[in-house]
């Protein structure tokens, strides 16, 4: 009886896991498959350890794998040379622009001039957009509706670009140069255009343009994302 009191009890916290491991953003889920996995794992060495069903060297070699899995992340941070092999890799992925709203998080490939974005606040927290299903993405548009008009502007741009011609994306329309830029500090505006502290006037320069050829409305761009370009440029000129 004690034993099935246990199982139905270890059976009833895998459960509770696994259900919060749902509830996850997709692009977080596979790590808690693998974490949860990794737990029933350890649970089941020890039982048949503990009843004599297995050596206790298998035991210890499982305790070892499942460390190990847990001290990789540590593991590149203490050795520098992992560490800069990772920046390396990284830094290769292309230049990135940053756009960030009370609701949203939206980056823009300098090269393939692509969208992306992740929620910050309200049910899809922590969600990246592109794991998004269209329904999802009007509830969320009209979420911002109710909360920032930056955010609803910054999706619309994402709508525009993942769904070609099957907008209007929002039901009211802001007429043309009314967005909202806001305040934009140094820190922003480097991240607007894609540069860091050390970045010249030329790099300002050539950022911009180069930000603009994707984005000018009259080139078939996003007046939103552009405004915010020019904004990037003036604070830092």
């Amino acid at each position: 009886m004690p034993r099935l009191i246990l199982l139905l009890a270890i059976a009833a916290v895998v459960y509770i896991l696994w259900r919060r491991i749902q509830a996850l953003p997709p692009h977080k889920r596979r790590n808690g498959y693998i974490q949860l996995g990794l737990g029933v794992l350890v649970i089941i060495v020890l039982g048949l350890s503990l009843t004599g069903r297995m050596h206790w060297l298998g035991a210890a070699l499982t305790g070892l794998l499942v460390a190990g899995r847990q001290l990789l992340p540590l593991a590149l941070r203490f050795f520098p040379m992992l560490a800069s092999l990772r920046s390396k890799a990284a830094a290769g992925s292309g230049q990135t622009s940053t756009v960030e709203s009370t609701m949203l998080r939206m980056q823009l490939d300098h090269d393939s001039g692509e969208l992306s974005g992740e929620v910050l606040k309200g049910r899809y927290a922590g969600w990246r957009l592109q794991d998004m299903e269209r329904a999802q993405l009007e509830e969320l548009m009209a979420h911002c509706a109710s909360e920032d008009d930056d955010s609803v502007q910054l999706l619309d741009s994402y709508l525009q670009q993942r769904f070609p011609g099957e907008g209007p994306f929002q039901s009211n329309q802001p007429p043309p140069g009314s967005h909202s830029t806001g305040q934009m500090n140094r820190s922003e505006a480097l991240a607007v255009l894609g540069l860091d502290d050390s970045a010249t006037p030329e790099d300002i320069v050539t950022a911009h343009r180069k930000l603009m050829q994707r984005l000018h409305p009259d080139r078939g761009g996003n007046d939103y994302l552009a405004a915010k370009v020019n904004q990037a440029k003036d604070v830092l000129s």
